[in-house]
């Protein structure tokens, strides 16, 4: 059998389901960093997205027999991200965060670092303006223009048609230019996230 470290995705979820007892903490160890940036860049602050993090590697822990391989790993994880976010802002409280029950998992989905896009004050702006959106128009903005990621890759993540998506994106890109217009005049991004590119992260 090979090592987990070299087993695809699908493949590490089944295991998991299966009763390895490595194969999750493997898992969320590849996928930590950007499951990490959708939590802290859509709740915009550090406890928060922590215990949301938590409350995503929980729900996936848990639903990973009902994985039905029709979208990447990925957007799964991602997706389960993004509702764990909207059940905090739904709750507007943080509830004390739920124990792993295994030290090597939690230590596999404790973040590392903090978002280095912080130590700028256009960053600060950004999500200070964000935090004004309505959520989905939120998560939408931040998937495409932050992530990175396709309209239609967006969409599977929040599972709504790719319009859903490009309509939330520009409303939400309507509502944000007179909050950042005093940047304009400094560089003209392609996006609210100055990334560049698109598609699923691979």
């Amino acid at each position: 059998m090979r090592r987990v470290d070299e087993v695809p995705d699908k493949e590490l979820l089944a295991r998991h389901a299966q009763g390895d007892p490595h194969a999750f903490a493997e898992l969320v160890h590849r996928h930590r960093d950007r499951m990490w940036a959708v939590a802290l860049r859509t709740l915009g602050d550090p406890e928060e997205a922590a215990d949301a993090l938590q409350d995503a590697c929980l729900s996936a822990f848990r639903a990973a027999d009902r994985f039905r391989g029709d979208a990447a790993v990925t957007t799964w994880l991602h997706r389960i991200v993004v509702n764990a976010c909207l059940d905090r802002v739904r709750r507007k409280s943080v509830r004390p965060a739920t124990p792993m029950g295994d030290d090597a998992t939690f230590d596999a989905v404790a973040p590392k670092m903090p978002d280095p896009t912080d130590a700028h004050g256009v960053s600060l702006d950004v999500h200070s303006a964000l935090g004004q959106l309505p959520f989905e128009q939120r998560a939408a903005l931040i998937l495409v223009d932050m992530m990175g990621y396709s309209v239609d890759d967006a969409a599977q993540v929040m599972e709504v048609p790719p319009g859903t998506i490009k309509s939330r994106c520009a409303r939400g890109r309507a509502r944000l230019a007179p909050l950042l217009g005093h940047h304009r005049n400094r560089r003209e991004p392609k996006n609210v996230g100055g990334v560049e590119g698109g598609g699923m992260p691979k």
